[in-house]
């Protein structure tokens, strides 16, 4: 499986946030992308993305910033990647031929149990665990 940009910024710029979050403390776009080594311009399109998936709130303003919209340990990765990443949860195969129902069958089963173990992840544990951290799926 093949992870685009847009899904690895969005997973660090989620990582940053839940380890800055501290109550209603917001951090700005500055601080994040140097942070995250990623140019600010692109990340304010990101962030837009994210708020408007409800992933983060935004502040407007001299003071303004972004923080994770619910805690980390709520914001799954099949959360995000509905956000950020629709299409590569969908499935869509053709019941043609002989054996496109079975292969339909087989697709949606491999599907089901991608979907799930997405949800087994969440950004809390991204955010915790350090580089070579162990992930059981």
């Amino acid at each position: 499986m093949k992870a685009s940009l847009k899904l690895e910024y969005s997973l660090r710029v989620l990582a940053q946030l839940a380890r800055r979050s501290k109550g209603a403390a917001v951090t700005r776009i500055e601080e994040l992308a140097k942070a995250e080594t990623i140019p600010s311009n692109y990340l304010v399109q990101l962030l837009n993305e994210l708020r408007e998936g409800g992933l983060v709130d935004s502040k407007r303003g001299k003071t303004g910033g972004y923080r994770l919209a619910r805690p980390a340990d709520e914001i799954t990765l099949r959360q995000v990647l509905a956000v950020v990443e629709p299409d590569l949860v969908q499935t869509k195969i053709t019941l043609k031929g002989d054996s496109g129902p079975a292969v339909a069958t087989l697709w949606r089963e491999v599907s089901r149990r991608f979907e799930k173990s997405l949800t087994g992840f969440t950004v809390a544990q991204l955010a915790a665990d350090g580089e070579g951290a162990d992930w059981e799926i």
